[in-house]
């Protein structure tokens, strides 16, 4: 299957070893996968911030990136969220039918749904010898409702000790531009959410959004806990000693 890979803005600037994992992971599977260089941020902080016209430009962008028929992936639930649910509305405050029709015709899959929903791969050949802990971020579970699909791959890798993580459902605290308006509720938030991590005595702590991702691994960072944060594709990527 011939794959487009759609990288969040935050992975592109922060954490580039997010796509070249999906990128690895999906070629094993025996999938091409193209980039297409089109592609601009999906428009997802503009919408929600109010800068609607702003969100419009860069939806009609996005679109006409992945306007090829491909499937796209991303591996971010946030912006595949933005996608599928904000751009319909996007195109509706904006009037704009030809952005709605773009916006419908587009096949857009965060990672764990594509993996187990599309390719129907529980096991992906993953060895990851350490304890790990996961944290559903806001969007998969709200707005996705991706479920336990990130938690079936994660059992199917070889030599994971995976512990749960207490009050998993809870919100870390960054939010987008939450985190910064709302500096230290989200402060106070993310607090609750280490210490679960730091409970499990887990030595990784994984989720399915960078975002998410870089605020639980700073607060962990500052504390010097030791506990490292990896995307779940980085965990899918690797492989066994051959």
């Amino acid at each position: 299957m011939r794959v487009a890979l759609s990288v969040a803005c935050f992975d592109d600037a922060l954490f580039p070893g997010t796509g070249r994992a999906v990128t690895a992971l999906l070629e094993r599977l025996g999938h091409e996968v193209t980039f297409p260089p089109g592609q601009t941020c999906c428009g997802q902080i503009h919408w929600t911030s109010g800068y609607h016209r702003e969100a419009a430009d860069l939806a009609r962008a996005y679109t006409a990136a992945f306007a090829g028929g491909d499937v796209v992936v991303a591996p971010s639930a946030s912006c595949a969220a933005a996608v599928r649910d904000a751009h319909p509305k996007i195109a509706r405050a904006a009037r704009d039918p030809g952005l709605a029709r773009a916006a419908e015709g587009l096949a857009v899959y965060e990672l764990t749904e594509f993996l187990v929903d599309v390719l129907g791969v529980v096991d992906v050949g993953a060895y990851f010898p350490h304890r790990v802990t996961y944290h559903p971020s806001c969007q998969s579970l709200r707005t996705l409702g991706i479920g336990d699909r990130p938690l079936r791959l994660l059992r199917a890798v070889k030599g994971i000790d995976l512990v749960e993580l207490p009050a998993a459902q809870e919100c870390c605290g960054f939010g987008g531009a939450f985190a910064m308006k709302n500096a230290d509720v989200s402060v106070a938030m993310v607090a609750d959410k280490i210490r679960h991590v730091r409970e499990t005595g887990a030595d990784v702590v994984c989720a399915v959004d960078g975002s998410c991702l870089a605020h639980i691994g700073g607060a962990l960072s500052r504390l010097r806990s030791g506990v490292r944060t990896m995307h779940l594709a980085e965990i899918l990527a690797e492989t066994g000693p051959s």
